[in-house]
């Protein structure tokens, strides 16, 4: 399973209705409602304006391709297409207008939402990945993309085809029983003036210049197998990757992974990773005890934050969503609690953790957390 499904687990109950939403939701009390009525919000960050962007997966859409091309296999194939993938702005009152419209959108048939996943800015000008995109989504004229996005005149332009990038660059070891020709990547960042893209369903991280330029940096399914990793961040040079893992849950069995570039200490043994690609990504270290991981970052404190969709045994659950860190000792900690499918969060130039809240559905919220 992936990304995807764990949110249509949710989605029944949580897109009933926005007012029932702090009846699943149990937040903690150093968590409070900044925003809502975002349409499946995902990935956010910061602008150089002090406002806060959010992606959106949007509504979905209506077109099928079944006959056209490989479709996804069921229960979670086939998808329906559209293009109401979009962006929004929040100004430091929480209020939204639309930065740009109009990208890629599917809905599949368990009524789980892709869209726009996550967005990026580098040197000053927004990015945004999509998950929506390919014939494979019900969107055949328009694939998954990383476009630069004029955040003044709400137009984009696609810099770089990832449908395409994938399909030539298959990963060691995908799960044929959800398997996505078009991928449904889910992270964007920004490091050392490229573009960093992780995709959970092929398990492979992907990096472009601004100009579009695509390279392979990491194919973590030939080292860890099907574990869906969904998020990245970087620290000190290092790149940091959670994953979701599979269900039903197992409380705990989520990791954070360290990978850095460098070489391999002699004597070691090919098809572990070293000798033959000296300038890839190599795994430095890992630590377990999390629990469906959807983003990672740092804190202005130097502490790991870390995402978890639902904490509890078995599958997603409304309200078992939360909010943990790596304190100072080494150990995890809660830091909010009472989240219901949370799937991003950003730290804001304030020292507030922003988390996007309801994420499988037109409902959105985010949330404002205090983590002192």
């Amino acid at each position: 399973m992936n990304i995807r499904l764990s949110a249509s687990l949710c989605l029944a109950i949580s897109a009933a209705s926005i007012a029932s939403a702090p009846a699943y939701s149990q937040l903690s009390s150093n968590a409070t409602v900044y925003a809502s009525e975002l349409e499946a919000p995902r990935g956010l960050k910061f602008g150089p304006d002090g406002d806060l962007y959010v992606a959106e997966a949007g509504t979905g859409g209506t077109i099928s391709t079944v006959g056209s091309c490989t479709q996804v296999p069921a229960p979670i194939g086939s998808y329906l297409g559209g293009n109401t993938g979009r962006i929004s702005k929040l100004d430091k009152s929480g209020k939204r207008t639309t930065v740009a419209s109009g990208f890629p959108s599917t809905i599949d048939a368990v009524g789980d939402l892709q869209g726009v996943a996550d967005i990026a800015f580098l040197n000053g000008t927004l990015y945004a990945v999509t998950a929506a995109g390919g014939c494979s989504h019900g969107n055949a004229s328009s694939p998954n993309i990383i476009a630069r996005v004029d955040i003044k005149s709400g137009s984009w332009k696609a810099i770089a085809n990832l449908s395409q990038f994938l399909m030539s660059h298959p990963a060691a070891y995908p799960n044929a029983a959800d398997f996505e020709p078009d991928g449904v990547f889910y992270s964007l960042i920004a490091h050392d003036n490229r573009l960093y893209t992780l995709e959970p369903n092929h398990g492979q991280l992907f990096s472009s210049s601004a100009s579009g330029e695509l390279r392979e940096e990491l194919d973590i399914s030939r080292q860890q197998g099907h574990i869906v990793p969904t998020s990245v961040t970087v620290n000190n040079g290092r790149f940091y990757i959670g994953n979701l893992g599979l269900f039903p849950i197992t409380p705990d069995s989520g990791k954070v992974m360290s990978f850095n570039i460098g070489a391999c200490p002699w004597p070691f043994l090919f098809g572990f990773g070293c000798g033959d690609e000296i300038q890839k990504l190599r795994l430095s270290g890992s630590r377990a005890g999390f629990t469906t991981v959807v983003a990672v970052d740092f804190g202005p404190d130097g502490l790991l934050y870390v995402l978890e969709l639902s904490a509890a045994t078995g599958f997603p659950t409304p309200g078992d969503g939360k909010v943990v860190r790596l304190n100072r000792a080494g150990d995890i900690e809660d830091v909010a609690t009472g989240l219901s499918v949370p799937t991003g969060m950003t730290f804001g130039p304030d020292g507030y953790l922003y988390v996007s809240n309801f994420g499988a559905a037109p409902i959105g919220q985010i949330l404002r957390i205090s983590v002192h």
